[in-house]
């Protein structure tokens, strides 16, 4: 039944080969800030069974929950969104990619995995050539202070509740400030 890709990747985008060798997702025709770009689908997984995933698959899983992951049922260009420490679309709710600006043909397309992932079990080096490159990407970086500001409004729900549940931790012990940050 799930032959078909299950996710849907906007006709102004394209998946190619990377000069890397890898996969990677580029604008085809400018895009406005905002638009929707890729919406993923595939089968809800609980965190206890992402271990029985294949490890070319599991590569693909999008944390959608505290213990929950959506993995691809059908590995498709709109699995080979790539991260990046400077990108160019962000999150909205939990399966949604939008552009955070305006992409012009020939641009990747990118998103912060801090932004989706909040456990290591996608933890990596990092080469995406920002200037900002975070050097390593972690299940913890949705925690700090920088990237919350930057984020905002792009989180998944369950770590944008992470974030809320820290600040009232924070204000609770008396502090008027998160981790610096007004």
């Amino acid at each position: 039944m799930l032959d078909e890709p299950t996710c849907y990747l906007s006709p102004k985008l394209e998946g190619r080969s990377r000069a890397d060798g890898g996969y990677g997702v580029y604008a085809r025709r400018p895009i406005s800030a905002q638009e929707t770009l890729v919406v993923w689908g595939g089968e809800v997984v609980p965190s206890e069974k992402l271990d029985q995933i294949p490890p070319d698959i599991r590569r693909y899983t999008l944390q959608i929950e505290e213990n929950l992951y959506l993995v691809t049922t059908h590995v498709g260009p709109a699995d080979w969104v790539n991260h990046s420490c400077q990108p160019n679309t962000g999150l909205d709710g939990q399966v949604v990619l939008v552009a955070l600006r305006d992409i012009a043909p020939g641009e990747e397309i990118c998103y912060d995995y801090a932004t989706s992932d909040g456990s290591p079990y996608d933890e990596f080096d990092c080469r995406c050539g920002a200037p900002n490159c975070r050097g390593r990407v972690t299940g913890s970086d949705w925690s700090l202070p920088d990237l919350q500001v930057k984020y905002a409004g792009h989180f998944s729900p369950y770590l944008q509740r992470r974030i809320e549940q820290l600040r009232d931790v924070v204000h609770l012990n008396g502090h008027h400030k998160l981790n610096g940050l007004s």
